[in-house]
């Protein structure tokens, strides 16, 4: 999954800048050709990582709780990552559902 870093605005960083005028070349180049192919694509590889970060995060839990580590940095790490991306995907979904029900109800 890529993250999308062109919002970045007033960094410091040189490396952050650069990435994000990098990112923002590539960007216009992809979705310039496939449209909703590439968006589709796009929300599924998005929810694939999502799944593989509750699914991690899940492995860590069960790791934890039978006794087998007692790192609990890389369970909080894990956790937080999952919540992140579900709360990122949830957003996008309730977005899509919204401009859906938009277009559904306009008059032709």
């Amino acid at each position: 999954m890529a993250l999308d870093i062109t919002a970045l605005y007033n960094v410091s960083s040189g490396a952050v800048r650069d990435a994000a005028k990098t990112a923002s070349t590539n960007k216009a180049d992809t979705y310039t050709d496939k449209g909703f192919d590439n968006l589709l694509h796009t929300a599924i590889d998005n929810l694939n990582t999502t799944n593989s970060y509750l699914s991690d995060a899940e492995n860590e839990e069960i790791k934890w709780a039978l006794g087998e580590t007692e790192n609990t940095h890389d369970l909080s790490i894990a956790l937080q990552k999952a919540s992140t991306a579900l709360q990122y995907t949830v957003a996008i979904r309730d977005k899509l559902l919204d401009a859906y029900k938009e277009l559904i109800q306009m008059q032709i």
